[in-house]
């Protein structure tokens, strides 16, 4: 068995790795004094921030009331011809709604629209809470544009049905 030869570094001293590499020897360096570190305060860093106490309260609370919020309506929008029929005595008309098919679907839809817009809403505040940025308007906006999209598919039977069609086409000095 013939013996290998050591590889570049793998027996010398660091002494002889220097003088291999063509640097002066340690022993000629000037001695190196600690440098003193001052944490910039006004630079960016990449850890996260600690987020608001009040933003974080009022995210919350906010979150908590809608979803209190999307229970209760969305439990009447799976039973959208009884509110629809609610809605009719409220506003004096004599008819009934009559557009169960199209009621219970949409009805549905937009139980499901709710339930998912205060979903996206929460995760992205949370998101936004653990980042450290202010996340109280998340809530709010989450909140418009959920019921917005959740009024259309109410709409939707309504406008199908006869005697909502009356209301609105009736004069509005009757």
């Amino acid at each position: 068995m013939s013996e290998q030869r050591p590889q570049y570094g793998e027996i010398a001293t660091p002494e002889e790795q220097r003088r291999a590499a063509g640097l002066p020897p340690l022993s000629e360096l000037p001695p190196v004094e600690a440098a003193v570190v001052v944490p910039a305060t006004d630079a960016p860093s990449d850890s996260p921030r600690r987020a608001h106490p009040v933003d974080r309260f009022v995210t919350i609370g906010l979150l908590a009331y809608g979803l209190v919020n999307v229970v209760v309506t969305g439990l009447q929008y799976l039973d959208l011809p009884r509110v629809m029929n609610q809605v009719l005595s409220v506003l004096g008309a004599s008819g009934e709604f009559t557009n169960f098919t199209q009621g219970r679907v949409w009805g549905t839809i937009a139980a499901v629209v709710l339930l998912a817009g205060w979903a996206l809403t929460a995760t992205l505040s949370i998101r936004r809470l653990r980042r450290g940025k202010l996340a109280w308007w998340l809530p709010l906006v989450g909140a418009v544009v959920t019921l917005g999209i959740a009024s259309i598919c109410v709409a939707i039977p309504m406008m199908g049905d006869p005697a909502f069609m009356s209301i609105l086409q009736a004069p509005s000095g009757s």
